[in-house]
């Protein structure tokens, strides 16, 4: 990794994708502006730390995390922060216009005062990763967390679901292990059904009773730490228990229904219901390596309502995604698309 461009330029911009799970940081040149992006695209520096959602470990910890994975693309790229023309920080936790400047301010004095930087919910980083950069569409993120986010190309934007596991987003990583927590303790104090959740749940944690849930639990009810059981709610649905299969098409329908109410308020499939739009897909859950695949659940639930809906798979990383949109923002505000 180098500290120039291909174009010869030591200018860079700065992606951030901070989430409840992890935080990636990039480093990318100032690419001239051009209709057309190359491919690969060039990544000078990369660097990933723990959690920068202040509403889970709070705000030192979050403002401490983003400046270490910027500060480490950085020395990674063989550049300082005086070379840093705009920076786009995608961060869980960011819903309002007080959350932006909160991190904004965190964030203002690390860069001297030329540097561009633009403050989102973490939804528009990926988002801008299946469209490369171009902020029009809806983007459905499924990993610890879940929440869905649309653009339009005037800039109107809504958002449906993203509150946390407490105000219920059922469709999240968090949303579906926790059920399936839920249903492990129903049976056993005879409030469920029976379910293979039970023995695998109890295997994969080592615990030897349902009643050392409770422990297990609260000993650290971190959200990343319960969504982890994800893929044993899974396992248990390919084998065909009944729980499990319930409580993954509950995840669906609620994923199905945030797209499609984001779609609705923003008007993306056109008066008529029938234009065509993109659906970003992001995270774990929709992931396409199972048999049982929500993600592909999801698109049927969505395509049924909306038949032109264009499902996209991103090829590049949130955090691509959101030096794209630093990159795009700053091209919009410079003279003439100069450099200068």
């Amino acid at each position: 990794m180098g500290s120039e461009s291909e174009c010869g330029k030591s200018e860079v911009v700065l992606g951030v994708d901070g989430g409840t799970t992890s935080t990636v940081c990039v480093c990318m040149p100032l690419l001239p502006f051009s209709d057309h992006l190359p491919d690969p695209l060039p990544i000078l520096g990369r660097a990933a730390a723990g959690c920068s959602n202040y509403n889970s470990v709070g705000e030192d910890a979050a403002k401490d995390t983003l400046e270490k994975v910027m500060e480490e693309a950085l020395s990674q790229s063989g550049v300082k922060r005086s070379a840093v023309r705009a920076v786009c920080l995608g961060v869980s936790g960011v819903n309002h216009l007080k959350d932006e400047e909160r991190v904004l301010n965190w964030i203002r004095d690390f860069f001297p005062a030329h540097v561009k930087i633009y403050v989102h919910n973490d939804a528009v980083a990926a988002l801008a990763s299946g469209t490369m950069g171009k902020l029009h569409g809806c983007v459905l993120i499924a990993g610890t967390g879940s929440i869905s986010f649309g653009f339009t190309e005037d800039g109107r934007e809504a958002r449906a679901a993203g509150a946390g596991p407490v105000l219920g987003d059922w469709g999240s990583g968090y949303g579906i292990a926790s059920r399936g927590l839920t249903a492990v303790v129903r049976a056993h104090d005879g409030r469920g059904q029976q379910t293979m959740l039970t023995d695998h749940i109890l295997d994969s944690l080592g615990l030897s009773s349902p009643d050392e849930l409770i422990g297990w639990t609260y000993a650290d009810p971190s959200w990343a730490r319960i969504a982890a059981l994800v893929p044993v709610v899974v396992s248990c649905a390919e084998a065909g228990d009944q729980v499990a299969i319930e409580i993954l098409n509950n995840a669906v329908e609620e994923l199905g229904s945030s797209v499609k109410a984001v779609v609705q308020r923003l008007s993306l499939a056109g008066e008529d219901g029938k234009g065509s739009f993109p659906v970003v897909m992001v995270g774990g859950v929709l992931e396409a390596n199972r048999s049982w695949d929500v993600g592909r659940e999801v698109i049927n639930a969505i395509l049924k309502t909306y038949s032109g809906a264009c499902p996209i798979r991103p090829k590049v990383e949130p955090a691509i995604g959101a030096a794209l949109v630093a990159w795009n923002s700053l091209m919009k505000e410079l003279p003439a698309n100069g450099h200068r």
